[in-house]
């Protein structure tokens, strides 16, 4: 069985969910890419993540927007 990437823990990063072996958020690695950094200058900037990873949490933020319920609100 393949260990997941993506992990929440309450004791790590209050649980948020992380990079495994990490204190690495979704969040981060989300809002780096947003700001116009590459998936290179992430791997350079924090050496413990992975192209794997990266795309991990991609997926996890994706599948996690997925499974919300919008319910419009009426004017």
């Amino acid at each position: 069985m393949n260990k997941p990437i993506i992990t929440s823990d309450p004791n790590i990063m209050l649980g948020k969910p992380v990079v495994a072996g990490t204190r690495i958020t979704v969040e981060l690695v989300l809002r780096k890419l947003g700001a116009g950094e590459s998936i290179d200058q992430l791997l350079e900037s924090h050496p413990r993540l992975t192209r794997e990873a990266i795309l991990a949490a991609l997926e996890f933020a994706a599948d996690a927007i997925g499974a919300e319920t919008v319910i419009p609100v009426a004017k």
